[in-house]
């Protein structure tokens, strides 16, 4: 069948996104065919159309999470039936209206969560869950640090570890977005663009640094968020909007015992049970009110090229949503 997709045939700006007529073949054998009513835009996207991962083939479809109905499934399909809503995250080539997808990546959606809700909280939500409950589990009374932008992952973290019982300090780039953070579980919004954050930390927690940072800053942030960390300190690196981090000594690590990760997602889903058990985690705080999920912006999936200007010119607050 013919259907719509937004394409790219060469890596760069926002402009290379195309969106044009193709071909989608039958759902093979353990896949179904979506018809997609919502489609999340992550900061990944932009780093897949810049061409930061290596060995991608061209052209291809980005987005990686999105919402939408079964309306015909392949051989020996068992997970979902034939008018199912279901969602999905880290799975490639989600800006279209229709796809194929392997059905064991697909989880049921609650009646109670919204279709357009759920296309921008998947990856970011489960993004969120695996941060604050298994690479570093959150406890009570820590104090944390996160680095993000003002929407997306960071506005989840901060909901999510406030819950659990730690007190929240975030960096944002202007007064505006400090503002809007402290509805979101922030307790200390640093705007880092008028004062230092290292030094600010430090005043926070009387000089004792903090157990964890939360990063998906990268290059701009990294290195001085290693003087906010404690004796023992972990750095977790999950995003790099403003680049990459550069090489750096290991050894300086050993002066105060810290260490780094940059986990991925993709390991912490990677079996069937884990996906649904991260799923119904972020279900369940969502459903209770405890994590609220505002998208702000949604645009047609014709306007993906204004979508991803305005995700990288810091234009936006919460999440983005495609709408097929």
């Amino acid at each position: 069948m013919k259907t719509h997709a937004v394409q790219i045939h060469e890596f760069g700006a926002p402009e290379v996104l195309r969106y044009e007529e193709v071909e989608l073949p039958e759902p093979g054998s353990g896949e179904v065919r979506l018809l997609q009513t919502a489609i999340g835009v992550n900061f990944l996207d932009v780093y897949f159309r810049k061409g930061d991962f290596s060995g991608i083939p061209l052209p291809f479809t980005p987005g990686h999470e999105g919402v939408g109905v079964v309306e015909a499934i392949g051989e020996g399909v068992t997970a979902v039936q034939v008018g199912d809503r279901v969602a999905y995250q880290l799975v490639s080539g989600s800006y279209t209206h229709h796809r194929n997808i392997h059905a064991e990546r697909l989880v049921p959606l609650p009646a109670e969560i919204d279709e357009v809700q759920a296309s921008a909280m998947m990856l970011k939500g489960m993004t969120a869950e695996y941060l604050v409950r298994q690479t570093y589990p959150v406890k009570p009374g820590d104090t944390i640090l996160i680095h993000a932008v003002a929407g997306g992952v960071g506005l989840i973290l901060s909901q999510w570890a406030k819950h659990l019982g730690a007190t929240v300090i975030r960096t944002v780039s202007s007064e505006v977005k400090a503002d809007f953070v402290k509805g979101y579980g922030c307790d200390y919004p640093i705007v880092y663009t008028k004062e230092d954050f290292a030094e600010r930390v430090k005043l926070i927690t009387d000089g004792a640094g903090v157990p964890v940072v939360y990063d998906g800053v990268g290059q701009a942030t990294f290195l001085k968020s290693l003087d906010c960390l404690q004796m023992g300190g972990q750095m977790v690196l999950f995003g790099w909007s403003s680049g990459k981090v550069p090489p750096f000594d290991l050894h300086s690590l050993n002066a105060k015992s810290l260490s780094v990760t940059n986990p991925g997602l993709q390991h912490y889903t990677a079996t069937r049970q884990a996906l649904l058990n991260s799923a119904a985690a972020l279900f369940d705080v969502v459903s209770q009110g405890i994590v609220k999920i505002e998208v702000n912006h949604a645009y047609a999936l014709e306007q993906a090229i204004q979508a991803h200007h305005d995700l990288e010119g810091r234009k936006t607050t919460g999440s983005i949503a495609l709408i097929p």
